[in-house]
Formats: C-alpha cells, sequence, structure tokens
C-alpha cells in the first residue's frame, strides 16, 4: 500500500529504472540483441511503474508519445513531472500519498484519471481536462459535499467513483451529486438510474436551477466574445486582403468616389517603414544626447564647465546615475508615444475603411433594389397590358 517500507528507500524514476519498464514491455521471446534494438522510446505509448516505492516522478519527458502510464502503489507525494506527455489518455495514480491535485494541466487528451486511496481534501485544478470521460477519487478526504459541483464544468464526465470519502456517509449523497452532475452514468460502481435522476432533479431543483442560470448565462457571453472575436478577425483578414492590393472592388461603380480614397490608402508596410524611421531617428537622438551628457560629466569632473552653465544644471549633473536616468525615462516616453501614434493610426486606417467599405456595399445594395423594383413594376405593366388583351378566335 502506500506506505513507506522501513527496509526500503524511496525511489525517483531515473534512467535505469525508465530502462528496466520498457524492457519489460518488449515480448519475451525476443533474443536480447532484437529486444535492445526494438527499444525506442519514441513508440513507446504503455508503461508501468507499480509497487516501485518512487516518491518523485520525473525523467518522463522522452515517453512524448505516451498514452497509458501507471504510478499507482507507490508513495508519491506529488503530482509533477507530466507536463511533455500531452497525448496521455489513461492515468492511475491510485493508492499513494498525493495530498493536491495540480501539474495536470497540459494533459489535455485525458479520459481515465484514477486519484483513489490518496490523501486529497479538495477536488480543484481540473479545469483543462474537458475529455475526462471516468474520474475514480474514492478514499481519499473529501469532506465538503458541494465541491463536486466544481465537476460540472467536465462536459464529458461520465464515471465516477467517490465511495469511501467522509461526505458519503451524509444523508442523501447519492441524490446532491446525481442532481447537480446530469450527465453521470455511472456512480460509485452503480448505475445511475432514470428515477434516480427524476428524484434527485425534483429534491435539488431549487440549487440546480440558478446554477443552470448562470452557465446559461457565462455559455452566452462566451458565444458573443467568439462572434465578435470571428469578426474582428474577418475585418483584420478583409483590411489585409484590401491592403496586399487584392480586395475586389468590381462591384462597385466607379462614380462613387469612395473606391478611388479606398485606392489611395497608403499601405500598412508603408505605414511601418515610416515609424521604424521613427524610432531610428529617436534612438540615434539619444545616442548624441548621452555623447553630449558624457561630454559634459567630464568637464564637471575637471572642473571646465563654462562660467554661464546654470546652477540648476550643474547641481544636476553631480549625480550621474540621476542625469542617465532622466534620459533613459525620456527616451522611453518618446518611444511610447511613437508607439501610441502608430496605432492609432492602424486603427483609424483600419475604422475609416470599414465605415467607406460598408457605406459603399450599402450603396451597390440600394442600387441593386432599385433596379430590381423597376424589373417588378415593368413585369407588372405587362401583366396587366396581356390580361388586357383580348384574343380573336379564328373565324370558320
Amino acid at each position: 500500500m502506500s506506505q513507506f517500507n522501513n527496509s526500503i528507500e524511496p525511489n525517483v524514476i531515473d534512467d535505469e529504472m525508465l530502462q528496466k519498464a520498457i524492457e519489460e514491455k518488449c515480448p519475451e521471446d525476443l533474443g536480447d540483441t532484437a529486444r535492445e534494438e526494438s527499444i525506442n522510446v519514441k513508440v513507446v505509448t504503455e508503461i508501468q511503474f507499480s509497487f516501485k516505492n518512487i516518491l518523485q516522478i520525473n525523467n518522463l519527458w522522452p515517453l512524448e508519445n505516451l498514452t497509458k502510464l501507471q504510478l499507482d502503489n507507490n508513495v508519491i507525494e506529488k503530482i509533477e513531472g507530466l507536463e511533455s506527455l500531452v497525448h496521455l489518455v489513461w492515468l492511475d495514480l491510485s493508492f499513494n500519498n498525493i495530498e493536491v491535485i495540480e501539474g495536470l494541466d497540459t494533459l489535455v487528451k485525458l479520459q481515465d484519471l484514477s486519484l483513489y486511496k490518496n490523501r486529497i481534501s479538495k477536488i480543484e485544478h481540473m479545469d483543462t481536462l474537458q475529455e475526462l470521460q471516468i474520474f475514480s477519487i474514492g478514499k481519499n478526504n473529501l469532506t465538503i459535499l458541494e465541491d463536486v459541483i466544481y465537476l460540472r464544468r467536465l462536459k464529458s464526465l461520465q464515471t465516477l467513483n467517490l465511495s469511501g470519502n467522509p461526505f458519503c456517509s451524509e444523508e442523501h449523497y447519492r441524490l446532491f451529486v446525481v442532481a447537480h452532475l446530469p450527465s453521470l452514468v455511472y456512480l460509485d460502481f452503480k448505475l445511475v438510474r432514470n428515477s434516480t435522476r427524476k428524484a434527485a432533479a425534483l429534491k435539488y431543483q431549487n440549487l440546480t436551477k440558478p446554477l443552470e442560470q448562470e452557465e446559461a448565462e457565462v455559455l452566452a457571453l462566451q458565444e458573443a466574445e467568439d462572434a465578435k472575436q470571428r469578426e474582428l478577425e474577418y475585418h483584420q483578414a478583409a483590411f489585409v486582403e484590401y491592403l496586399n492590393g487584392s480586395f475586389l472592388f468590381d462591384s462597385l461603380h466607379e462614380e462613387d468616389g469612395e473606391a478611388a480614397k479606398l485606392a489611395s490608402l497608403p499601405g500598412v508596410e508603408e505605414l511601418l517603414q515610416a515609424f521604424s524611421q521613427c524610432r531610428d531617428l529617436e534612438n540615434q537622438h539619444l545616442e548624441k544626447l548621452m555623447e553630449i551628457v558624457k561630454a559634459t560629466l567630464k568637464k564637471v569632473d575637471r572642473y571646465e564647465l563654462e562660467e554661464d552653465f546654470p546652477d540648476d544644471l550643474r547641481k544636476l549633473f553631480k549625480n550621474k546615475n540621476t542625469v542617465v536616468n532622466i534620459i533613459n525615462v525620456s527616451h522611453s516616453i518618446r518611444l511610447r508615444k511613437i508607439d501610441k501614434r502608430e496605432s492609432d493610426m492602424l486603427s483609424n486606417i483600419y475604422q475609416w475603411q470599414k465605415s467607406v467599405t460598408e457605406k459603399a456595399f450599402q450603396t451597390e445594395s440600394d442600387r441593386n433594389r432599385a433596379c430590381i423594383e423597376k424589373i417588378i413594376c415593368f413585369i407588372n405593366t405587362l401583366q396587366k397590358e396581356l390580361d388586357s388583351t383580348v384574343i380573336l378566335e379564328p373565324a370558320e
């Protein structure tokens, strides 16, 4: 079990242990030479470190294609060293001494996670595990039943084991969990029946409905933000197309005049080049200014300053660091002004181009509607004339 053995020192995963674990995965009937040639950490997808008295997880970064990892029945105290295992689907950390759920942020493909029989007291730090379907955290130190609500954010979760935690003894524990995690299919190794779902939903509707409303509001806000981002990306792409000379204005009439304005718009590359020159000039100005400052400081040290040199500057130049800091701060301020001016101009160009384009296309749309109305009117006139026409029958 997850306890230190007095006769065995705790281990870390070193190169020797890693190599041995990889060799154990090779077929036993292979010869020694064949086994050595077949061992390649890049192709290892499953590995087992059970009952190794491991205290610290490390040295797993070469196993970049690992999908299944067993670290159960050790003495691990902290989840760490798993950042590079981004393809991991199955992870067993049961029967250890882990106290905090952490170090799982990069395991976005994880589907099955076992933290059974540890010392965890809070469910947290699992937001990125959106593919997680099976989660076992039984036999831990979970005492606050409301902490289970955190798992609502894991939309793929279907199987959950919480058995053996202190809060499992609370009245209506199962109904509470089912009510707050409606997507569960199995809870504590038992199928969640429809009758249980209905009873749970009815009993805790006053608690779950506000949560559902809040989640709906958050989802709506997120969708709105996504829509804005898509629109912004669309306009940015259109603007880039235009600046590259591929923006299409074939549908606009030549007499519109707005297309001519857009055609004369300077390119972003030219604008960036101009501001780059401004920065170069500012840097050159700083260099010349620093040369003057250095020369003046030398004169101060040699007491060679002119008699008409202002007294306040004499006092200032007595402190070299102060003078240099003032010059650098002034330089930084001017660079920020250049950056802001550049940003403002690019923003103004984009906004102006957007408004002009919308106006031009709106004008074209209005013209199309007017033409359609004329065509419909003409068709109606012809229809009336046709209806009023008397067709003479041929004489017998």
